[in-house]
């Protein structure tokens, strides 16, 4: 089954307080992931300051600068993973460094509407 792993990270994240050998560890270990065999890796979001968001009011689009957020942290990216069971995944999302950073990896299995 597929899943997708949704990367929270807090809007702190940018500027962790990690010495230049930590911040390339957490860089290695993103590249792990990236190789793990069954990962898809998403492709790289921008920064949530330069997103905007789009609703729509009275059928007009209604635009707001920003991320839609109901946490305290945005998404800062995502893979998709092809795991056994949601054990698995739940074993793929815990390798991710966000998780452990302050951050949070939210999964939802793929689905198909159309």
């Amino acid at each position: 089954m597929k899943y997708v792993l949704l990367i929270y990270q807090p809007s702190w994240a940018r500027a962790w307080s990690l010495s230049e050998d930590e911040r390339k560890e957490v860089y290695a270990q993103y590249a792990a992931v990236n190789q793990t065999s069954g990962v898809t890796p998403g492709v790289p979001l921008g920064l949530p300051e330069n997103a905007i968001t789009v609703r729509v009011q009275d059928g007009k689009p209604l635009i707001t600068n920003g991320p839609f957020l109901d946490s305290t942290g945005a998404i800062g990216g995502y893979f998709v993973v092809e795991a056994d069971d949601l054990d698995a995944a739940i074993e793929q999302a815990s390798r991710i460094p966000a998780a452990r950073l302050g951050g949070a990896i939210e999964i939802r299995p793929s689905a198909t509407y159309w």
